[in-house]
């Protein structure tokens, strides 16, 4: 693939082999060493996993990371993200990972189909895609089940600014899961309706195989949603609570895309529990970031 962007776009088979690509390198099969090539990461937003794996995941790759900080880039002269990305390919940077606030910022890019354009990563966009994280997601599931025709995953929380809840609710249908959304209705958009049903969080919690939170993104709600939040009934509503994390089968795995509000999302203590796969996430980053970047044409 010449670009990295949309992971829907891409089919269920190029997905399985992405996955598939990802658990060989974290088993340990040899990396393509890419000594010879330039990568540079635009954060345009703040990230601590996404960038820092990618950096991770870069280096085992053997690319040659060129540093930039786009807060002191001539993007603030002016210079068009266009430009920025044709200047970095013009003096030999191949592959350049995006960060945006701003959603679908690599279309117009796409569609100009310039030869003076390097290789795109989206590293997320506004709360558009974060394909990374979606393919690192259905890693850590695939890891754990070997499947997903058949699993039951909620998907619980702020699903109007998740980037990756819709990407994802898409990507587990039409992999052959069934997926349902519980948390705060004004947060539920209706276009989630043709990926599967919007529940309260404990019905049938008891069934569920993959239980996904998200984060409350207190940045992006309103100012009146943020004065109005409370962090205690969040919780006992719509937070994995030790109640609730009793109710899940031995073999359920609890996921976050992290940062984690602990408290709000899921109970501090179980963060770490042995049904939590949080952290086993944040690991699989690094893998998929990998099979991501080996795989530009």
């Amino acid at each position: 693939m010449r670009n990295f962007v949309n992971i829907n776009l891409l089919s269920n088979d190029e997905i399985l082999h992405l996955i598939r690509k990802g658990l060989r390198f974290k088993q340990g099969e040899p990396v393509p060493k890419l000594t010879d090539q330039f990568v540079a990461n635009l954060f345009f937003e703040n990230s601590t996993r996404t960038h820092s794996s990618f950096q991770v995941a870069e280096t085992r790759l053997g690319l040659q990371q060129v540093l930039i900080d786009p807060q002191t880039s001539s993007t603030k002269k002016g210079e068009t993200l266009s430009d920025t990305l044709k200047t970095l390919k013009a003096i030999g940077v191949q592959t350049v990972v995006v960060r945006h606030s701003l959603n679908d910022w690599y279309k117009p890019l796409i569609d100009e189909d310039s030869p003076l354009m390097p290789k795109l990563v989206n590293a997320g966009d506004g709360n558009g895609q974060h394909p990374s994280q979606s393919l690192l997601d259905l890693i850590t599931i695939y890891e754990e089940f070997g499947r997903f025709e058949g699993l039951k995953i909620r998907i619980v929380g702020d699903l109007s600014h998740s980037r990756v809840a819709r990407s994802n609710a898409e990507l587990f249908q039409n992999l052959g899961a069934e997926v349902s959304f519980s948390g705060p209705l004004d947060w539920y958009p209706a276009e989630f309706d043709e990926f599967g049903q919007y529940v309260g969080l404990d019905d049938g919690f008891e069934d569920l195989d993959v239980l996904m939170l998200l984060r409350v993104q207190h940045e992006r709600i309103s100012a009146v949603e943020n004065v109005n939040f409370s962090l205690v009934d969040y919780h006992n509503e719509f937070g994995l609570n030790h109640a609730r994390y009793e109710k899940l089968k031995d073999t359920a795995i609890v996921m976050h895309p992290a940062p984690v509000n602990r408290g709000a999302e899921i109970a501090s203590d179980l963060v770490e529990a042995p049904k939590s796969r949080i952290f086993v996430q944040m690991a699989n980053g690094v893998y998929a970031r990998m099979a991501i970047l080996a795989s530009l044409d």
